[in-house]
C-alpha cells in the first residue's frame, strides 16, 4: 500500500522522535535505507524521514498501532481508532479520515451471538468447562466442545461481561486474533471494555434470581449474584470436575511461520514478568516448549499405550518396556492418563499433576526434563499461581509434526535460546548455525558422494562432537532423505549445554532416531562416543572458548599418548579451542582402508593464522597439510549467525581426497554471495539464498580456478622461519659515565644483599660493600677515562691483569656485569667471539624471516638479506617449520588512490559550499 499525505519533512522528523534510538536502526535495516553512521539518531531519523528510496507510508506501516498512536498525539491528532490504516492516513494528511470518524462514532465493536461463539472457539476444552463450572451453567453434554460454548454464549443466566471478567489478557487477546480484530497494546480492562456491548436488538440475559431483570447498560460489567461470592481467581481454586475424555477441540493455534510461532512462546514472559528474572525466562520456557512437543507427539497412540500399560503391568521390565515403544510408535512413551488439555481440567491440583504427567513418561524423557531442573520450576511456578496460566498457554499453541517440521522445531529451539542468551548477555561465541549455512556445509560433505548416496538402501553414520540442538544432524538427515528416501543416515551427536543437549535428545526421539546416540558432557575431557567412527563430521564449535576446565585430561593424552590419542599434533593456547574440536573430530574418522571419512566445521579467522612456527596451533595446520587432509576452506559473508557478526570459514577435511585433489587445498571466496534479509535476527542481517549455495557449491565441485577459487600446493601453506644474527661489536672504556651504570646491574646490587639473617648477613654484606670500593678503586686506577678500547678481548686482557696485581676474584656474574656497563655497541669495534673463535650474536640486532618451504634458505638470505647486512647469518639451530594460512591477502584487490587533482577539486568545492553556507549565516 502507498499513501499520498502532506507530511511535510520537519513534520516527519518530529513524529519520529517519539521512537527509540533502537526502533529506528530498526527501520533503517528493515527498509533498507543507507545511513552513513547507524549511531547517529539524527541521521537515522533524516534518512527515514527525507529516504528516496521508500515514501513515507511504507515507514508508517512497518510501525505498530501504539508508536502510530504516539505519533499522532506528537502531531495533536486525535490517537483514537484499532486498525492501523486510518491512523495512518490521519498522520500524513493531518486530519480525520472519514473511515477513522466512522469508526470512532459507532464505539465497540458489538458481537453477536455468532460472534460469540466463534470468540470462545478461541478457548481450550478444559478453559471453558471451568468457565461454565464457575457461573453453575447447565450444560447437556460436558464432553461436547459445542454445549460448552453454546452454554457460554446463549445462555440467559450469564451476561457475556461477566465472561469477559474472568480471562486473562492472553485469553482475551487469543478471542480478538479468533475474530481477526487487532489488539495492539491495549490491557485486559480495554479488551474487555471494547467487546462488551450488545447489539440493539438484542435481548439481554436475565439474571439467575429475576428473569424479568432490564437489561444493563453496555460496558457495565455485572457478576450474578450466586457468582459473587465465588473466589477470585477460580482458574485456580474451581473444585475438581468430573473426568474430562480426550481433548477433542481445537488442537491450538497454528502459524504462518517460526517467527509467528516464537514470538507467541516468547509472549510467556509476559506472565513470568516479575516473579523471574529475564534471565530466567528459559527455564520455564524452553522445558514447556519440549513437553507440548512430545504431548502432541504421542496424543494419537495414547490410549494405545495405556491398553499395553494395563496388559504387561506384570511382565518384566525388559518385555514391558519393548512393548509400550511398540504400542506409541516412536522410541518413547507416556503412561499416564494425563495430557495438556487435561491438565487445564483440574486447576486445584495441576502442579501436582503436571508432575505425574512427568513421571509417566519413559526413562530417556524423563532424562531430558532433568537437565531442565524441571521440578524445581514447577515448585516455583506454583508458589507464584503460575502453573494453570503457563500450560493453558503452551495447550493453545499446536506444535505437531504435522503442522511443524522437526527443522522448522530446530530453529525455534534456537532462536528461543538466542532471545534468552541475549537476556543473560552470553558472549558472542555462544552462537548457532543458521539453517541455509548447514544446508551449504552439507553439500560440501555429500557432493563428491552423491552417486554413492543414491543407491538403494544405503546406510551412514554422521557425527557432531558439539551438537547443540542437533540442527545440523536434522538438516543432513532432511537432505539425504531428499536426496535418497531409501538411504539411512545414523546420527550421533555430545553436547555440554545440559539445555541443549535435551532439546537435541527430544528431537532424536520424536524422529525415531536412537537417542541413546546423543551423549551430554565435554567432548574433551570425557569423550562419550570414544568407540565410533562416522563416515561423516560436521562441527560449528565455539569460537575463543576458553578449554581450561578441561586442560588436565587433555594435556596428560598429550603428553602421554601422543599421535596414540587425540590430540598428538600439538594444543592450541587455552583461550581458543577450536582447533580442539578439529583433533578431536580426526579421531573419529575412518581410515583410508575403510572409506575414509569427510568433515565440515566452522571457524572464525583465528585458526587460520594464530600462532607462530612451533606453537600448538601451528602444528596441528602441519599436520593436516602434510597428511594431505585440508581439502578446500571457504570464506562466508559476515552477519551470517545470530550472536556475531565477524567473518567466518568453513574447512572440509578429509582422507579421502579424489585423485585431482591430492597435494591441493582450494580457497574459495564466498564472501560476496549473500542476500540481505527482510528483518534481522540479532546479529544475522545476511542470508545464503538458494541460488547462492548451488553457485558456491558448483565452484567447490569445479575445482578450478577463476575469480572466487584459488587453488594451492599444500606446501605453499608452509615456510621456514629463520634467526637472522648479527654480529656483537662493542667498544670499553672505564669513564665515570659508564661506572654509573654499575649501579643499576643486578649482580652489582646483589653485592649489598644477603640472605643470611643476624651477624652471618651483616657480615657478608659489609664483605660485599668492600668488594664494590675495590673494584672501583682498580678500575679508576687501572684504566684512564680517556682510553677506548675497540677490541673485547685486549679489554679483558689488561682487566684480568688488573683483577691478578689487586688479589682480587669476582664472581662471575660481577664480571659481567662490570663488562655490561662499561661497553657499548660501535660498529667500528672488533666483533666480540666466543671461546672458540665463533662470533657472538647481538640480539638486539638478531630478527627473523618467513621462507617459503618451496624456496632454498642461502639463495633466500643471498636475495634478500646479504644485500643490506652483509655480515648477517642464519642460525639454523633455531630454524622452525610453520603452517598458516592467509586468505585474506590470496584475494585482495588492490585499489589506488584517487588522483590529486580529483581530490583537490573536491576540496575546493567542499570550501565553495561552506564559504556559501557561512555567508548565509551572517547575512
Amino acid at each position: 500500500m502507498r499513501f499520498v499525505g502532506s507530511l511535510t519533512s520537519s513534520k516527519k522528523r518530529q513524529v519520529l522522535e517519539v521512537l527509540t534510538t533502537e526502533r529506528l536502526r530498526e527501520l533503517a535495516y528493515e527498509l533498507y535505507i543507507t545511513v552513513s553512521d547507524h549511531r547517529v539518531r539524527d541521521q537515522l531519523i533524516q534518512g527515514l524521514a527525507d529516504g528516496r528510496r521508500v515514501d513515507f507510508g511504507m515507514v508508517l506501516e512497518e510501525l505498530k498501532r501504539d508508536e502510530l498512536k504516539a505519533m499522532c498525539r506528537e502531531l495533536g491528532l486525535d490517537d483514537g481508532g484499532r486498525s492501523k490504516a486510518p491512523i495512518i492516513e490521519r498522520i500524513l494528511s493531518g486530519e480525520p479520515t472519514a473511515e477513522v470518524a466512522e469508526e470512532d462514532d459507532e464505539g465497540p465493536f458489538v458481537l453477536t451471538p455468532s460472534h460469540k461463539r466463534k470468540a470462545l472457539g478461541a478457548l481450550v476444552a478444559g478453559r471453558l468447562r471451568s468457565l461454565v463450572d464457575f457461573f453453575e451453567l447447565e450444560v447437556d453434554d460436558r464432553r461436547s466442545r459445542d454445549d460448552l460454548v453454546g452454554a457460554l454464549a446463549d445462555g440467559r443466566r450469564v451476561w457475556f461481561g461477566d465472561v469477559l471478567e474472568q480471562l486473562n489478557l492472553d485469553e482475551l487477546r487469543a478471542l480478538y486474533d479468533e475474530l481477526e480484530i487487532d489488539h495492539g497494546g491495549d490491557g485486559a480492562a480495554e479488551l474487555r471494555a471494547w467487546l462488551v456491548a450488545e447489539p440493539e436488538d438484542s435481548v439481554e440475559p436475565a439474571r439467575a434470581d429475576d428473569e424479568d431483570a432490564p437489561a444493563p447498560e453496555a460496558n457495565t460489567p455485572r457478576m450474578n449474584e450466586d457468582a459473587v461470592q465465588a473466589p477470585p481467581s477460580p482458574q485456580l481454586e474451581l473444585p475438581q470436575p468430573p473426568p474430562a475424555e480426550p481433548h477433542a477441540g481445537k488442537v491450538g493455534r497454528t502459524f504462518e511461520g517460526f517467527s509467528e510461532i516464537t514470538s507467541f512462546i516468547w509472549s510467556v514472559a509476559d506472565l513470568l514478568r516479575g516473579d523471574y528474572k529475564q534471565s530466567e525466562y528459559g527455564r520455564v520456557i524452553l522445558p514447556f516448549t519440549v513437553l507440548r512437543r512430545l504431548d502432541q507427539v504421542l496424543e494419537p497412540t495414547r490410549q494405545k499405550v495405556l491398553d499395553a500399560a494395563q496388559k504387561y503391568a506384570d511382565s518384566p521390565e525388559a518385555i514391558r518396556e519393548r512393548m509400550l515403544t511398540k504400542a506409541s510408535g516412536h522410541g518413547f512413551y507416556n503412561v499416564s492418563k494425563l495430557s495438556f488439555a487435561k491438565l487445564l481440567d483440574d486447576p486445584t491440583h495441576i502442579a501436582q499433576n503436571m508432575v505425574g504427567f512427568i513421571n509417566g513418561f519413559s526413562l530417556n524423557v524423563r532424562d531430558i526434563v532433568e537437565q531442565f531442573r524441571f521440578d524445581a520450576q514447577i515448585e516455583r511456578l506454583e508458589r507464584a499461581n503460575l502453573v494453570f496460566l503457563v500450560t493453558q498457554k503452551f495447550a493453545g499453541i499446536d506444535l505437531h509434526p504435522d503442522r511443524v517440521t522437526n527443522a522448522q522445531m530446530g530453529t525455534i529451539f534456537e532462536e528461543l535460546i538466542r532471545k534468552f542468551a541475549e537476556q543473560s548477555n552470553e558472549t558472542a561465541g555462544e552462537h548457532f548455525t543458521p539453517r541455509e549455512v548447514i544446508r551449504f556445509m552439507v553439500n560440501l560433505l555429500f557432493v563428491e558422494d552423491d552417486e554413492a548416496l543414491r543407491k538403494p538402501g544405503i546406510v551412514r553414520t554422521m557425527l557432531d562432537p558439539a551438537c547443540g540442538t542437533g540442527g545440523m544432524l536434522s538438516v543432513a538427515e532432511d537432505y539425504l532423505a531428499e536426496l535418497n528416501p531409501e538411504a539411512e543416515l545414523r546420527v550421533f551427536g555430545q553436547e555440554l549445554n545440559g539445555e541443549s543437549y535435551a532439546i537435541c535428545k527430544a528431537d532424536m526421539l520424536i524422529k525415531g532416531q536412537d537417542a541413546g546416540n546423543i551423549k551430554y558432557g565435554n567432548s574433551f575431557s570425557l569423550d562419550g562416543l570414544s568407540e565410533v567412527k562416522a563416515d561423516y563430521l560436521i562441527s560449528n564449535p565455539p569460537f575463543g572458548v576458553d578449554w581450561t576446565k578441561a586442560e588436565k585430561v587433555v594435556r596428560a593424552e598429550h603428553e602421554n599418548l601422543g599421535f596414540g590419542g587425540r590430540f598428538g599434533p600439538g594444543l592450541p593456547r587455552k583461550n581458543d579451542g577450536s582447533l580442539l574440536f578439529l583433533l578431536h573430530m580426526l579421531s573419529k574418522m575412518k581410515p583410508a582402508t575403510q572409506g575414509g571419512s569427510r568433515l565440515a566445521i566452522v571457524f572464525n579467522g583465528s585458526p587460520l593464522f594464530t600462532g607462530a612456527a612451533g606453537s600448538g596451533e601451528s602444528e596441528i595446520r602441519r599436520h593436516l597439510l602434510e597428511n594431505d587432509l585440508l581439502e578446500a576452506i571457504v570464506a562466508l559473508p559476515d552477519q551470517m549467525f545470530y550472536n556475531t557478526g565477524i567473518n567466518t570459514y568453513i574447512w572440509v577435511v578429509t582422507n579421502r581426497k579424489p585423485a585431482e585433489r591430492r597435494g591441493k587445498v582450494q580457497l574459495i571466496n564466498g564472501v560476496s554471495f549473500f542476500q540481505k534479509m527482510r528483518k534481522s535476527l540479532g546479529d544475522k542481517r545476511k542470508e545464503l539464498g538458494e541460488e547462492h549455495i548451488e553457485e558456491l557449491t558448483r565452484l567447490f565441485g569445479d575445482f578450478a580456478e577463476g575469480e572466487h577459487v584459488k587453488i594451492f600446493d599444500n606446501e605453499d601453506f608452509g615456510f621456514h622461519r629463520i634467526t637472522v644474527e648479527r654480529p656483537l661489536k662493542l667498544d670499553f672504556q672505564v669513564s665515570e659515565e659508564r661506572l654509573a651504570r654499575l649501579e643499576d646491574e643486578r649482580a652489582w646490587q646483589n653485592l649489598l644483599t644477603s640472605k643470611k639473617k643476624g651477624d652471618k648477613g651483616q657480615k657478608e654484606i659489609e664483605e660485599g660493600r668492600q668488594l664494590q670500593q675495590e673494584v672501583l678503586k682498580l678500575l679508576r686506577s687501572a684504566f684512564s677515562a680517556n682510553d677506548l678500547y675497540l677490541s673485547r678481548k685486549a679489554f679483558l686482557v689488561d682487566l684480568k691483569a688488573a683483577l691478578k696485581r689487586w688479589d682480587i676474584k669476582l664472581p662471575a656474574a660481577v664480571s659481567k656485569a662490570i663488562l655490561g656497563a662499561l661497553s657499548e655497541r660501535n660498529e667500528e669495534a672488533e666483533v666480540c667471539t666466543d671461546k672458540k673463535g665463533n662470533p657472538k650474536p647481538d640480539t638486539d640486532l638478531r630478527d627473523y624471516e618467513n621462507v617459503p618451504l618451496k624456496e632454498d634458505i642461502d639463495a633466500y638470505m643471498q636475495r634478500e638479506v646479504l644485500p643490506h647486512v652483509p655480515d648477517a647469518w642464519v642460525d639454523h639451530d633455531k630454524t622452525k617449520v610453520g603452517y598458516e594460512i592467509p586468505f585474506t591477502r590470496h584475494f585482495y584487490e588492490y585499489t589506488p588512490p584517487r588522483p590529486l587533482e580529483e581530490i583537490e577539486a573536491e576540496i575546493r568545492a567542499l570550501e565553495g559550499e561552506i564559504q556559501g553556507m557561512l555567508g548565509e549565516v551572517l547575512a
